[in-house]
Parts: structure tokens; C-alpha cells; sequence
């Protein structure tokens, strides 16, 4: 359903420039739906959606984007505490290639 980019890409670059958002910082996600950015909460929520057995948080959209946005923030700030951190990135298999662009 997805395909990824770096914000950091050429073609991340583009998305950024095209939508007026910072070409300089890469600490928030951002989704491009029917040429569309969404960013924080708002876009990984509807990112969520799109998955199997995750339609259920469409429901927290109710949720003021300030308060959404705090949550988000905090998550981004632990989540290599929480989660654990690589050394390296993954560099993706062929199986895995396409779903990256360059």
C-alpha cells in the first residue's frame, strides 16, 4: 500500500519544497495521499488506517491535533529508549526495492 522516500532524497526534497514545508528538518513524518501531505499525528494516523486490523484509529481523529500532536512528539522523542536503535539502516532486498524510491 505504501512506498518510502528519505526527506533527504531528491525526491523527498521535492515533496517538501512543493508543499512549503522545511527542506532542513527530518525529525517528523509525513504521508502524500492524492497529492496531499499529512504530517505528525495526522498523517501517521491515517497511514494506520490504511492497514489491516488498524481502521480503529480513525476514531482518534476526534482528538484536538494539538493534544495528538503532544502525544507524537513524546512517542518521536523515546522511541530508540523504547525501541531500540539500529547502527545501520536496512539496506531493502530485491523483494523490497520497489516499495523505496530514490
Amino acid at each position: 500500500k505504501f512506498r518510502f522516500a528519505s526527506l533527504q532524497s531528491d525526491f523527498g526534497q521535492t515533496i517538501l519544497t512543493q508543499f512549503n514545508l522545511p527542506t532542513d528538518k527530518f525529525n517528523s513524518f509525513i504521508l502524500l495521499e492524492n497529492d496531499q501531505v499529512y504530517t505528525r499525528s495526522t498523517g501517521a494516523l491515517r497511514m494506520l488506517a490504511h492497514l489491516k486490523g488498524w481502521k480503529w484509529t480513525r476514531a482518534l481523529n476526534i482528538i484536538p491535533p494539538f493534544i495528538r500532536d503532544g502525544v507524537y512528539k513524546i512517542i518521536s522523542k523515546y522511541r530508540y529508549r523504547w525501541f531500540g536503535k539500529k547502527d545501520a539502516c536496512m539496506v531493502p532486498g530485491a523483494d523490497l526495492q520497489d516499495r523505496f524510491i530514490q
